[in-house]
């Protein structure tokens, strides 16, 4: 498969008002692509795309205000899309939402709602724009999944469960789709500064106490720059990486879990407590701490 070519590409990018989303959004447009950004706030998207009007006055943007846990809505998004843009080269399911607190904590509303935005959203627009990808020669799929994608710590079920899912529905695409020449990759970031810890919800047996605690750890983590990690997406889709993985702070747990399948957590959480695992590499949160790698919404 030759490289990807971005340049005068019409890309999709969800997720798009903020961090990875936003940062993607920039370096796409700086590589000559011509966008269609998608996310649920709209005052942070008009600042995204008055920034990349005024630095690229000749690419073409349209934004869509949507809230991907709204099923319809996000059908109705999709057909837009399909209609408007009949051949689209790149799309990029980047848009997540985090929850705090175990399985025991949470109600099975909140639950649902991280599995809606972070799994079924992806399921439907991918499945909605499939067409399209299949009409644009070389086109390319990039599905955000995690860290938590590769590992699933404590605290993290209904998160883990999406991002393991992301993983599982973009690796079988990669292989179903490879004889219609269009790439797929799979993206597990660490620890980026994005604003998915500020948005992510709490499960309604969370103390507020047990939250606080959870969410200084993981503010530890956030040590990459959305901007680093965009960079190594477009990289990855440029080359037709089938998985990305950004940072030590994945790369390390990826390797743990592949050796140790039963039993990294316990040795994350030991290395972590000793201080031999450093926090940015750890990825050993406590229960009621939020997703801190994936940006969105």
């Amino acid at each position: 498969m030759q490289r990807f070519d971005f340049a005068g590409a019409t890309a999709v990018v969800t997720g798009a008002a903020s961090g990875i989303g936003a940062a993607l959004a920039h370096a796409l447009a700086r590589r000559g692509s011509d966008l269609v950004l998608l996310d649920r706030d709209a005052e942070r998207l008009d600042v995204v795309t008055a920034a990349i009007r005024a630095e690229h006055p000749d690419r073409h943007l349209h934004t869509h205000v949507v809230d991907l846990a709204d099923e319809a809505a996000t059908g109705q998004v999709a057909a837009e899309i399909g209609q408007r843009h009949p051949r689209v080269r790149l799309l990029i399911n980047n848009a997540g939402v985090g929850l705090g607190g175990r399985f025991d904590q949470v109600t099975y509303d909140e639950f649902r709602w991280v599995i809606d935005v972070n799994f079924r959203a992806v399921v439907q627009l991918t499945h909605a724009l499939l067409p399209a990808l299949k009409a644009e020669p070389g086109a390319h799929l990039v599905n955000i999944s995690s860290l938590f994608g590769l590992i699933a710590p404590a605290g993290q079920t209904a998160y883990s469960a999406s991002k393991f899912a992301v993983r599982g529905f973009t690796e079988a695409l990669r292989h179903e789709l490879v004889d219609d020449g269009i790439g797929v990759t799979s993206v597990h970031p660490g620890g980026i500064r994005t604003r998915i810890t500020e948005n992510a919800r709490v499960g309604s047996g969370v103390s507020h106490e047990e939250y606080a605690a959870g969410r200084a750890q993981f503010e530890k983590l956030l040590t990459i720059a959305p901007e680093r990690a965009a960079e190594v997406i477009l990289r990855g889709v440029e080359r037709r990486r089938g998985r990305v993985l950004i940072g030590w702070s994945a790369k390390v747990p990826d390797l743990l879990a592949r050796l140790l399948p039963a039993s990294y957590n316990r040795l994350l959480v030991t290395g972590l407590n000793r201080g031999v695992v450093r926090p940015a590499t750890a990825a050993a949160p406590t229960a009621a701490a939020p997703a801190a790698d994936v940006a969105g919404g």
